[in-house]
């Protein structure tokens, strides 16, 4: 498709968005088993030793900025994208630049914000801290579609108002995986 006909398709409706997000998740678990649980077992079998609290989160909030921006510059679609039928495309509908997908993955990660918040307000328990982050980015977050006064066709998220990219919902004949 050319970059005009992208841009010309239909925003993802929210429960394709939250089915999208939730695969996503699954997706996920994944890649951190792969890149931070295996290199960390080994880290505490071998010498009996693990990262601080602040560190194991920059490692996975890169590992997961680096998956996010590699498939956003690369086809615009990571595997749960794929699977949903659901492409990211900047405004002018082509690929993303590196700097697009990057502030793109910056905005998209601003929920965490709310959720430490609300754990440092309410002293939640490491279940609960694991159910709200679940809630919040599969639910809360998507509902930002809601505050686009657009049609409902050109609606986007927070996210994607804020980097100047748009999330759209490709016809079922364009399904492409790479």
């Amino acid at each position: 498709m050319t970059p005009a006909e992208l841009a010309a398709l239909p925003s993802p409706k929210f429960w394709r968005r939250v089915s999208c997000g939730l695969y996503e998740q699954l997706v996920l678990l994944g890649v951190i088993a792969f890149t931070f649980l295996l290199p960390n077992l080994a880290l505490g079998i071998l010498f009996g030793a693990s990262l601080p609290s602040w560190l194991t989160f920059l490692y996975l909030y890169t590992v997961l900025g680096i998956y996010f921006v590699w498939y956003w510059t690369k086809s615009g679609q990571t595997l749960a994208m794929q699977t949903w039928r659901v492409r990211m495309i900047g405004i002018n509908g082509f690929n993303l630049t590196r700097r697009q997908a990057l502030w793109r993955y910056i905005f998209g990660s601003l929920w965490l914000v709310p959720c430490v918040i609300l754990q440092w307000l309410f002293h939640l328990e490491k279940w609960q801290i694991i159910e709200m982050l679940f809630s919040v980015a599969l639910f809360i977050w998507p509902l930002s579609t809601f505050f686009d006064r657009r049609p409902v066709t050109e609606r986007q998220g927070l996210p994607d108002r804020m980097a100047g990219t748009r999330l759209v919902e490709l016809p079922k004949h364009l399904v492409k995986l790479s």
